[in-house]
């Protein structure tokens, strides 16, 4: 039995340049409709994942950013902005994602990796159960939390 060099375990980019071929070619018998579909699954599920971890950057920068008010540099500032315009064009982009931003177990997750993020980059280990600013205030240009008292 001859191993087929183009097949989806031995080479994915040979494999998807081979059925992108077939598919302009019209013989549609002979694609790998399985691996296609699993195929386009996983861009969805790669889109999700970039806007989950833009938005936990994001909120961890946040968080340091109220925590350590003494520590507060251009680049949290830069990276605050760059997560938050990165945000808002990717959700230009893939309008669909808008649905995660009202569905709670995706913020808890979310919530979960920032406070991860910045305990790990502040050794703070006291953070809030939930994210305290709703996602209008997290986009707004002009919000930066207040330091605690």
């Amino acid at each position: 039995m001859r191993v087929n060099p183009n097949s989806y375990d031995n080479d994915v980019i040979a494999w998807a340049n081979e059925q992108a071929r077939l598919l302009r070619a019209g013989c549609f018998d002979a694609l790998d409709i399985e691996h296609i579909a699993d195929e386009i699954e996983d861009v969805g599920k790669s889109e999700q994942r970039e806007l989950a971890n833009r938005m936990a950057v994001l909120l961890s920068h946040l968080l340091k950013w109220q925590l350590q008010p003494k520590r507060r540099g251009a680049s949290w500032e830069i990276t605050v902005r760059n997560q938050r315009k990165a945000i808002t064009l990717h959700l230009k982009q893939v309008p669909s994602l808008k649905a995660k931003l009202s569905d709670s177990e995706w913020w808890e997750v979310v919530w979960g990796d920032a406070i991860s993020q910045a305990a790990k980059e502040t050794g703070i280990g006291d953070f809030p159960e939930s994210c305290p600013w709703t996602f209008d205030q997290i986009m707004n240009p002009e919000f930066w939390p207040a330091p605690l008292d």
